[in-house]
């Protein structure tokens, strides 16, 4: 009973009051409700005239970049994920290491190629002079007569070589001192070639671990829940850029 009484003034509440003699033609709703179903009424055919516009009134030709990042998926556009480039080596080092281990590694490595360039700066890398020597000269009957092996004063086999170019007066006095015989150089060239190459893996891994680390650090700073903006994508040979919004520290 106390159920009928509140529904039936639920139903007072919300019906209008209208003359018995009209009861047959139904419920008569409130003004406000009808104003409010009209509202909505309109404000959704105002919504299919503009789509109906947009759509007459769109260009075949037009392009803008969105188009290449969103695709149409059961009557929808989506936009397409862009995946990061990263190597799976990459991948396996940033989950599985942390930044100060890889850090650790990296300076091991620059410190190796320190060494080893020390111990090959001397030498010329497959044969060929790195180095450079400029003369100068005020006239240029200087320049055609210019003999670089009368002006260093070495014996012209010597002029070729970037180190140890003794002078005619050391080569009067002493004897060059050095490996002679032809199969002990190839030797020596062949070890000379490996410890260069051994030189260019090593430089190659130190920019490896490198970028690893700088891709580690991002990820730890994204967790930071300061507004931030992204700058430049990521990609294999550097990380993600991305600008932090100025925060005043108290």
């Amino acid at each position: 009973a106390f159920r009928k009484a509140a529904k039936s003034r639920q139903r007072e509440h919300r019906e209008r009051s209208q003359p018995g003699f009209r009861k047959h033609l139904g419920l008569l709703e409130k003004k406000k409700d009808y104003k409010l179903r009209a509202d909505d009424y309109r404000k959704k055919q105002e919504y299919l005239r503009a789509l109906r516009k947009k759509a007459l009134e769109k260009n075949p030709d037009e392009f803008y970049y969105k188009m290449t990042r969103v695709k149409l998926q059961d009557g929808v556009h989506v936009i397409k994920e862009t995946k990061e480039e990263v190597t799976p080596e990459q991948l396996k080092l940033m989950r599985t290491q942390d930044v100060k281990y890889i850090e650790m590694k990296r300076v091991a490595e620059a410190k190796k190629i320190e060494r080893l360039k020390s111990e090959l700066h001397l030498l010329d890398f497959q044969g060929k002079q790195q180095n450079k020597h400029v003369f100068f000269f005020d006239t240029k009957k200087e320049v055609e007569q210019f003999d670089v092996a009368t002006h260093l004063r070495t014996a012209p086999e010597l002029v070729d070589r970037v180190f140890n170019r003794p002078t005619l007066e050391t080569l009067q006095k002493e004897k060059v001192k050095g490996v002679t015989q032809q199969t002990r150089l190839k030797r020596i060239a062949k070890e000379r070639q490996k410890q260069y190459n051994c030189l260019t893996q090593r430089i190659e891994r130190e920019k490896k671990l490198f970028v690893i680390a700088q891709k580690i650090q991002t990820r730890k700073d994204l967790l930071d829940k300061t507004q931030k903006v992204k700058v430049k994508k990521q990609t294999v040979n550097s990380p993600a850029i991305y600008k932090f919004q100025s925060r005043r520290k108290r």
